[in-house]
């Protein structure tokens, strides 16, 4: 039986690109520390993966339990959470409260630069949609690669819930479509740069109708995503 014919992609490895041999995709990633590749059926799908963000097409396996697990809500969130589905039809109380079935994105970092880690949680459910992690990074670069994250998912889930970040200046890097950090590039972060790289080729070739809003700290409390680290 003849085999069928395979495209590779290869997101991070010694050469990057689009293989029609597993030999020669294995050349690019034996070895490689962190090497991020996947086969795909045809070559407009290996295309279309290749010129997309690699974590729209899969979740690396130690990252796989943080991913599914959920954040528990504290008392302010799921008071207010049962107060918000009591007055659902209140106009006013809308206005002035968030939206509760949305998606909200946070970042923290031990040290800055230092290990940098992002996620994306559901208010209502207080489930975590995504994370991802980095062992040097800064908040900013979180921030900004926290709120793509979020774009990406929801419209790939065609969700038109609103995204929520407590990062006014995350929310601007997004507008412009440039992470503006001054990070040096290094061995420690060239890998982060080409994540940071393909998260501005999506805001650049992608449109989006998700309402990126300001999450409101003062009168809201911390945000849910938050990692709960702040003193």
């Amino acid at each position: 039986m003849q085999k069928t014919k395979k495209y590779y992609v290869v997101f991070s490895g010694r050469k990057k690109g689009i293989f029609t041999s597993w030999d020669d995709c294995k050349a690019s990633i034996d070895g490689f520390s962190n090497a991020r590749y996947k086969s795909f059926s045809t070559k407009q799908e290996a295309v279309e993966a290749f010129n997309n963000p690699y974590y729209n097409y899969f979740t690396i396996k130690k990252e796989k339990t943080k991913q599914e697990k959920s954040v528990k809500p504290s008392i302010y969130t799921i008071e207010r959470n049962k107060f918000l589905l009591q007055n659902n039809n209140n106009e006013l109380l809308r206005n002035q409260l968030p939206v509760i079935d949305s998606l909200c994105v946070d970042a923290a970092c031990s040290g800055n630069p230092g290990i940098m880690e992002y996620r994306g949680v559901h208010i209502l459910t207080g489930k975590q949609i995504f994370y991802y992690k980095h062992p040097y990074g800064t908040n900013n670069i979180g921030e900004f690669l926290a709120i793509v994250h979020g774009l990406s998912y929801l419209k790939r889930h065609n969700l038109s819930q609103p995204l929520y970040t407590d990062s006014v200046n995350a929310m601007k890097w997004v507008r412009q479509k440039q992470c503006k950090t001054k990070l040096p590039i290094t061995e420690k972060t060239k890998d982060l740069f080409e994540y940071i790289y393909r998260a501005e080729q999506w805001l650049k070739t992608n449109t989006y109708s998700t309402q990126i809003l300001k999450w409101d700290t003062e009168h809201w409390s911390e945000i849910p995503a938050d990692f709960g680290r702040k003193k």
